[in-house]
């Protein structure tokens, strides 16, 4: 039998320079955007490397966020409290992040679209749910989120 390796979806999407390369053109739409930009006006010159680091991290990358960045799932789900945020700011947001995907050229493979869809469709609908509270449900020693192939089980290969 012939076991292949599969990789983590941070090494198949080209890892932490690719995603950092992702939330820098992304929050530079964000910031030309009238719905957007308001929620993102005072973010931090850093926010969006951070963003690409917990990403990486989450993707079975190295753990940037958390060693590095000094972050934790907790400190991420904090950002999005008293937001306020709604189904339509979450749609346009979606929207131009993989309208970014695609414009770096992030793998189309149907696999990894798929698991990069279903983590952002996962991860941008508890932002909207935790923006409303003022409390964090998530404690702070919550391990992050892992990531994978889902059901897919990896990228296709003609193996």
């Amino acid at each position: 039998m012939n076991e292949r390796t599969i990789p983590t979806l941070n090494d198949w999407l080209g890892g932490t320079n690719r995603l950092e390369q992702l939330t820098t053109l992304f929050y530079q739409k964000v910031l030309k955007d009238d719905l957007l930009e308001p929620v993102f006006r005072h973010m931090s010159p850093e926010h969006a490397s951070h963003v690409a680091h917990f990403i990486g991290e989450v993707f079975g990358g190295p753990k940037l966020y958390t060693e590095t960045d000094g972050g934790s799932h907790a400190s991420m789900i904090a950002h999005h409290l008293g937001k306020h945020l709604d189904e339509a700011k979450r749609r346009r947001w979606m929207s131009l992040l993989l309208e970014s995907a695609d414009e770096i050229g992030l793998p189309d493979d149907p696999e990894f679209r798929s698991a990069l869809l279903g983590y952002l469709e996962w991860g941008s609908r508890i932002a909207v749910l935790n923006s409303t509270s003022a409390d964090n449900p998530i404690q702070a020693d919550a391990p992050m989120p892992v990531w994978g192939w889902g059901e897919t089980g990896g990228p296709y290969t003609a193996d």
